[in-house]
């Protein structure tokens, strides 16, 4: 049965869609404004590269924190515990400076040692990869919890009884926890990726051409701070409000379906 609260009409949804529309309104009505929108939508594709590309690599190295995490094994469960604790415990904005001016040089140095005959320089690493990698490394270590509280929300039961009937480590993941911790950890991961959304914008420090970084550049130059950053903030909301809608949308699908 669904909750009263998740039967109520959503007026604060209506509330920030007339207000989201009278703003775009005078954002194409204003010429200062839309100059603005034209100059920051260039860094969108960006703002959408780095997030869509760092999510779906944390979400890889995550989930294998995540299964060394619950594994057998010793080394790997005090691996997977040490990592997630230091990169939880170091500022976003400290991992990115550090992996852009100091992890960069020293992969190149690395790799000049181990490949001598195919020298590379610390320019031909990009700043917009070395962002990517760094907020990598960050969010891997928050949905590693996330996906090993999935993980374990499936009961022992099931699994046990899915290697009475013969299954194979593989197909036990595959059939039995993975759909059931996917249910379970959809709502934290949607937050967290659209905490990346914002979070993104932390590569604008390294120069890298995404929102934030343009709004810097055009405000600095026409010296129209309140308005270039008006704009701003309006792009960055209509996009996390866009995908915490979608989000929802979605768990309400699955939820429906699960009570079939």
């Amino acid at each position: 049965m669904t909750p009263k609260h998740q039967q109520e009409f959503p007026y604060w949804l209506v509330v920030l869609g007339i207000t989201g529309l009278w703003l775009f309104y005078q954002v194409w009505a204003s010429e200062i404004y839309s100059q603005v929108m034209r100059t920051l939508t260039k860094g969108i594709g960006i703002t959408v590269f780095v997030t869509l590309v760092a999510f779906g690599l944390a979400c890889a190295l995550g989930l294998a924190l995540a299964l060394a995490g619950v594994s057998r094994f010793r080394l790997l469960r005090e691996v997977s515990r040490g990592y997630i604790e230091v990169m939880r415990g170091v500022p976003i904005m400290v991992l990115l400076l550090y992996v852009a001016f100091v992890g960069a040089p020293a992969f190149v140095a690395a790799w000049n040692w181990a490949f001598g005959w195919a020298p590379m320089t610390t320019r031909d690493f990009p700043l917009l990869w070395r962002a990517i990698i760094a907020l990598m490394l960050a969010y891997s270590a928050f949905l590693a919890e996330v996906f090993r509280a999935g993980l374990q929300s499936v009961e022992r039961g099931q699994i046990e009884a899915a290697a009475a009937l013969g299954l194979t480590g593989w197909q036990r993941f595959r059939h039995v926890i993975a759909p059931q911790a996917f249910r379970t950890i959809l709502p934290p991961l949607g937050n967290d990726f659209v905490a990346m959304v914002k979070d993104s914008s932390l590569v604008s420090v390294l120069g890298v051409a995404d929102i934030t970084q343009l709004g810097k550049v055009t405000a600095a130059g026409n010296f129209r701070y309140f308005e270039t950053y008006n704009v701003v903030a309006l792009i960055y909301l209509s996009m996390t409000i866009g995908l915490s809608l979608a989000l929802r949308r979605l768990e309400q699908r699955l939820r429906r379906k699960s009570e079939r």
